[in-house]
């Protein structure tokens, strides 16, 4: 079996920026178009980074936790790397897509690995229609935000807001509203993975809303349609012990 061909990429910190010296003097340089897997050193945020910038090429991602969240990272080691690369276990995700369409006319895609956001833009509540596949759902919410996230991303800003944890697989996204006043009652659905989310600002200049497809924010929007990407996936390599889907599971039982 030949030896793969590793490019190693780093977020700016001390700690992941020392740790990219050590693994290149070891297994050596490679650009990303050229290697045959990626190893991200940083945090979770510097993952979605990866993902965002590199996730076109088709390349497993293998991550390596040297940052303040690893959620989608394995535990940092200098020993052993092509061995755990071999015996890991990939996780196929595929990303939402986000179209957003401003005041002003612009209409802006992004991708997003984690969850799609709306939020107030002012100290006043957001007003928002909800329709799934062209039907309207919710008349009117009213919030300070509402989020579309994958089972992935299900785990953090979502379950922060009370959303549902998803299973890794499960075909599903979740909607979850942000500290809702009306509906009163009304606390998100989980969705089919391939329903199309189409979100309308109601009062965009009183009430302007933002949204943000991970980190890409998209300000004064007066609709966002988010729907499941059909074309885009990637594969993240996890140890076995440190599966993905393991730990989705385990987040649910944290009491």
């Amino acid at each position: 079996m030949t030896t793969p061909r590793i490019a190693f990429l780093a977020s700016p910190a001390e700690e992941a920026q020392q740790a990219l010296t050590q693994m290149t003097a070891l297994h050596g340089a490679c650009e990303p178009e050229e290697a045959d897997v990626l190893c991200a050193l940083g945090g979770d945020g510097f993952m979605l980074q990866t993902l965002h910038r590199h996730g076109g090429l088709g390349k497993p991602v293998f991550g390596m936790k040297l940052g303040t969240v690893g959620f989608l990272m394995n535990h940092y080691r200098d020993d052993g790397l092509l061995d755990r690369i071999a015996a890991a276990e990939p996780a196929k995700l595929r990303p939402l897509e986000m179209l957003a369409l401003t005041e002003s006319g612009a209409s802006i895609g992004s991708l997003a690995y984690n969850e799609v956001s709306l939020l107030r833009q002012t100290r006043q509540a957001a007003h928002l229609s909800i329709d799934l596949n062209g039907q309207t759902r919710v008349d009117e919410l009213v919030c300070d935000g509402v989020l579309v996230a994958s089972p992935a991303g299900s785990t953090a800003y979502n379950f922060s807001a009370h959303g549902p944890i998803l299973p890794l697989g499960s075909h599903t996204i979740a909607l979850t509203p942000i500290a809702p006043y009306r509906p009163r009652r009304w606390r998100g659905a989980i969705l089919k993975a391939d329903t199309e989310v189409r979100f309308r600002v109601l009062d965009p200049y009183k009430r302007p809303v933002s949204v943000t497809a991970d980190s890409h924010e998209v300000r004064d929007v007066v609709e966002v349609t988010i729907r499941e990407s059909r074309e885009r996936t990637v594969t993240l390599l996890f140890d076995p012990e440190h599966n993905l889907e393991e730990r989705i599971l385990s987040e649910q039982f944290v009491v």
